[in-house]
């Protein structure tokens, strides 16, 4: 059963079954929301995931849109609007256990993206710190 949690641990999730999709959006809200260029989710269908210790804080960022994330520490955990995603939980695939059991299949919502998104994979790559 795949599990995630936020950065100091207080709260923790799990769900039951197969995703639905994987994705990296882009869209200005995700950009505000995180303070990144994107955000890889995962869709769960709601039923399956449930939150087994604490308890999420919400920011309901715009009509019909739940934003769960820890009170205490402020990760961004997951997102439901059923008017958009009918039955679904999409959860912050950087908050699993294991986030490289699901790789995103798709970027979404490219059109809200920072231009140089698409030259991010021409930059140097470093493990660690760049050296100096």
């Amino acid at each position: 059963m795949p599990t995630g949690r936020c950065h100091c641990g207080a709260c923790v999730y799990a769900f039951e079954s197969e995703a639905v999709r994987a994705s990296v959006c882009h869209c200005a809200d995700c950009q505000r929301c995180a303070g990144a260029h994107g955000v890889a989710w995962l869709a769960v269908p709601s039923g399956a995931f449930r939150l087994v210790q604490g308890e999420t804080a919400i920011y309901r960022s715009s009509p019909g849109t739940e934003r769960h994330f820890c009170g205490v520490c402020g990760t961004g955990l997951h997102y439901i609007n059923e008017d958009v995603l009918p039955g679904i939980v999409d959860v912050q695939i950087a908050t699993l256990d294991d986030p490289d059991a699901f790789p995103p299949e798709a970027l979404i919502q490219m059109a809200d993206a920072p231009a140089w998104v698409a030259t991010l994979h021409e930059l140097p790559k470093f493990d660690r710190f760049p050296p100096g």
